[in-house]
């Protein structure tokens, strides 16, 4: 499939969807259509792969999602015809008012006699393969602000399992000697207390810091429980190129109060997930091929000792 304009990315997320285990294909639609409606005008290679998207993951999504998804597409005038039929709205004739559709078709309606069952595993989140978290982590860090904001609101009503929050007592210590790391302007001394706190990979913790837009930095604290009002003293004195930009500051800080701790906890347990995706990457070519010598070894010892019968002899000398 051909690489979306409209997500950097997104491609990696969708192989995500695919498999076995984690289910986060409504999520994957829900950020789309998002990134849709907010533009005005899209080319037409950018309304294509919209049309593929869309037409692969809207029958495979829960009651919620495709109504939620059909009611922004519904107001939106952009809406192409192929998804507007898919979705059972009717187009828009002679550049008129886009109407919404009378009636919900019978397969898009929700039953309304049988609640949806509930199972314990999956209310509490699925966990996500090393393999996974890897491209959901690098998705995240390698996309433009506006995407990365999409990402996370989205996350916080992903199936996904987060990342278990950090003791009220070990996060108050953390929190206070970050502050004053930031205070004192020591980014060295800021990103070792980060990565120790939130047990994060050292390349993760660099990335975050090292990030110019601020989303995962403000992500990883947000997952340490850090106070908005801590949050934005970081922003003015860690960073003095971060701090004197009274536009980043009032916009990182905005971003905070809205951002979700279920999804900052779900990205940090992709970025701790990604440290162990490495790891056996590293280590995956080594193991297989230690194992093969030893078995075209043993298959020759075994096809050599067939060939020759064993012959024993008494103690009288005759051969039995």
């Amino acid at each position: 499939m051909t690489r979306s304009s409209l997500f950097p990315g997104f491609d990696g997320l969708l192989t995500l969807s695919r498999r076995e285990g984690v289910d986060i294909k409504p999520t994957l639609l829900r950020v789309l259509t998002d990134l849709y409606v907010q533009a005005s005008t899209h080319s037409a290679d950018e309304e294509r792969q919209f049309v593929e998207l869309v037409s692969r993951l809207v029958d495979d999504v829960d009651d919620a999602t495709r109504a939620a998804v059909r009611a922004r597409l519904a107001i939106y005038p952009g809406t192409p015809i192929e998804i507007l039929r898919k979705l059972g709205l009717r187009p828009s004739q002679d550049e008129a008012m886009l109407p919404l559709a009378g009636l919900i078709p019978p397969a898009l309606r929700a039953p309304a006699a049988k609640a949806p069952m509930r199972d314990d595993s999956t209310s509490a989140g699925l966990a996500m393969q090393p393999r996974d978290a890897a491209e959901l982590s690098e998705m995240f860090l390698r996309a433009a602000p506006k995407e990365r904001i999409a990402i996370l609101e989205n996350l916080a009503t992903a199936p996904l399992k987060p990342a278990a929050p950090t003791p009220r007592h070990r996060a108050a210590h953390a929190i206070e000697a970050l502050e004053m790391a930031a205070f004192n302007a020591d980014v060295e001394i800021f990103t070792a207390e980060l990565g120790e706190s939130l047990i994060l990979p050292a390349r993760i913790t660099q990335e975050v810091m090292s990030d110019e837009s601020g989303e995962p930095l403000a992500c990883a604290v947000k997952a340490l429980g850090m106070p908005a009002a801590v949050f934005e003293r970081v922003l003015l004195f860690l960073k003095p190129e971060m701090g004197q930009s009274v536009h980043t500051v009032f916009r990182l800080s905005r971003f905070y109060d809205r951002l979700s701790e279920r999804a900052a906890l779900i990205m940090l347990a992709a970025w701790r997930g990604s440290a162990m995706a490495a790891l056996r990457a590293k280590h995956r070519t080594a193991l297989y091929d230690d194992e093969r010598p030893h078995v075209r070894a043993g298959g020759a010892r075994t096809g050599t000792q067939a060939a020759k019968p064993i012959v024993r002899s008494g103690t009288d000398g005759f051969k039995r």
